[in-house]
C-alpha cells in the first residue's frame, strides 16, 4: 500500500487511479449519452451546466465560462452564440465589453431533465470514487509524513 522506493507508485496507487479514471470515464460517457438524446452536445450540457452552477448573485462572462470549461475565449463566445441560436441562453454586452450570458426558460428545462438522472449516478459512484481518493490521499499524507521526519 505504501510507495516504493525512491518514491516510486505502488500497484494500490496505480488500482486506485485507474478505477478513478474509470468511474469519471464511465460518467461523462453516460453524460454524454443522456444530453445527446435532449439534442446537446456534451459541451453545450457543461456550458448549460456551468452557467447554471456559477452560483447567485453572481453573472457568467464568456471569459469565466472559457475558464470553466478550460477552452479558448473564442471556442466560449462560439459556443455561446451556438446556444443564443438554440435559444438557450441570452447573450447581453454590459460596458467596457464584457458579455454577460444567461439561461432562459428552455435551458433551465433542459437541466431540470438531465440533472437528476446525473446526480443519482453520482451518487451511485460516490462509495467507490471516495475509496480511490482515501487511497490516493492517504499515500500523500505517508509521502508527507515520511518527508518530516
Amino acid at each position: 500500500m505504501v510507495s516504493g522506493k525512491n518514491g516510486s507508485l505502488s500497484d494500490v496507487d496505480y488500482a486506485a487511479l485507474a478505477n478513478l479514471r474509470y468511474r469519471i470515464r464511465k460518467f461523462r460517457q453516460r453524460s454524454t449519452k443522456a444530453a445527446e438524446k435532449l439534442g446537446l452536445s456534451p459541451q453545450q450540457h457543461q456550458a448549460l451546466l456551468a452557467i447554471k452552477g456559477l452560483g447567485s448573485g453572481e453573472q457568467m462572462s464568456v471569459s469565466t465560462l472559457a475558464a470553466r470549461l478550460f477552452v479558448p475565449a473564442a471556442s466560449a463566445a462560439e459556443l455561446t452564440r451556438s446556444l443564443e441560436g438554440r435559444g438557450y441562453v441570452t447573450i447581453e454586452v454590459k460596458q467596457r465589453r464584457r458579455t454577460i450570458v444567461r439561461l432562459t426558460d428552455k435551458a433551465e428545462e433542459i437541466l431540470r431533465r438531465l440533472t437528476p438522472a446525473h446526480l443519482y449516478e453520482i451518487r451511485e459512484m460516490a462509495p467507490e470514487l471516495m475509496l480511490s481518493l482515501r487511497v490516493l490521499q492517504d499515500h500523500r499524507r505517508m509521502e508527507v509524513a515520511a518527508w518530516m521526519q
